[in-house]
């Protein structure tokens, strides 16, 4: 493998950030500008035409041993994650939701630990434990309603992320990543469309203000993020990878207190600080390590 200067490991951690922090802006993206109440149509637009416009221009067609780790990843990462999402989204806080989904990196230190029987790193783990506690103290109220089945998709949804992160780094499919990224949003997207189809109501006529909202999640969100996501995965330890998913939620409060007048508290503060502390120490803990 070619030598990379020292510098270039935190150059792939800065730009795979980029993705949750897009993602953060998902939430006030869907909740004030598009039609409500189409969260399948939503996901669907979002993945599908991205993954088709990185496949016309990548030109590749996986082989017949690829399409069997290709599936499995496009469920895992795309089709099976956004359904989950959703899911837990309309039936849970989203605060309660995000906690759940801060528990990705201690699942996939498990995962390695079980798979290639490599025990955790004592520092990272507890640095990933203090994100989950900073994401409770962030987003968590009292009143949190704690729904059975949303609570359900909401871990099946983290269990499902952190699998397809640890996967794509494991299998390291031997292809271009915009192809790889472009295979995954078109197979996850196909997957998304019967539910888009039986479950949302047509859209209505749509305004040019909705029309560029859905372009900004399907470019920025789907074509740009995913490529980022994925080539970080390539590049960087998926403990690290999916540490940086916390930066999503965190993204979204920050939007919702500057641009929405949301308030902010002294714990949400203790907790902003709890999270981005774990992200820091995760980073430089698996500085390195693949």
């Amino acid at each position: 493998m070619p030598h990379r200067p020292a510098s270039q490991p935190w150059r792939d951690v800065l730009l795979t950030a980029l993705s949750p922090m897009i993602w953060g802006s998902t939430y006030i993206v869907t909740s004030q500008l598009l039609p409500p109440d189409r969260p399948f149509t939503a996901a669907l637009i979002r993945v599908l035409p991205a993954g088709l416009l990185l496949i016309l221009a990548g030109g590749w067609i996986p082989k017949r041993q690829q399409w069997g780790r290709l599936l499995i990843l496009s469920a895992l990462n795309i089709g099976a994650f956004q359904a989950l999402l959703f899911v837990a989204a309309y039936r849970l806080p989203g605060g309660l939701a995000a906690v759940m989904g801060a528990c990705q990196p201690l699942l996939v230190m498990a995962l390695a630990w079980q798979v290639e029987r490599r025990p955790p790193a004592p520092l990272a783990l507890a640095a990933s434990a203090i994100g989950v506690l900073g994401m409770a103290a962030l987003l968590l109220s009292p009143g949190s309603h704690w729904d059975g089945l949303g609570m359900l998709a909401a871990m099946a949804g983290a269990v499902s992320m952190a699998c397809g992160t640890y996967l794509t780094r494991l299998w390291r499919l031997p292809v271009a990543i915009a192809a790889l990224t472009g295979w995954q949003l078109t197979l996850g997207g196909t997957m998304l469309l019967p539910l888009a189809l039986s479950i949302d109501p047509p859209l209505p006529t749509l305004s040019m203000l909705q029309i560029g909202s859905y372009l900004y999640l399907s470019l920025g969100g789907a074509l740009f993020a995913y490529w980022l996501w994925f080539r970080g995965i390539a590049r960087l330890s998926p403990v690290a990878v999916t540490s940086l998913g916390l930066l999503s939620p965190l993204t979204a409060v920050i939007l919702g207190w500057l641009l929405l007048g949301q308030a902010l508290s002294a714990q949400s503060l203790m907790g902003m600080i709890m999270v981005l502390s774990s992200v820091l120490v995760v980073q430089w803990r698996m500085r390195g390590r693949s």
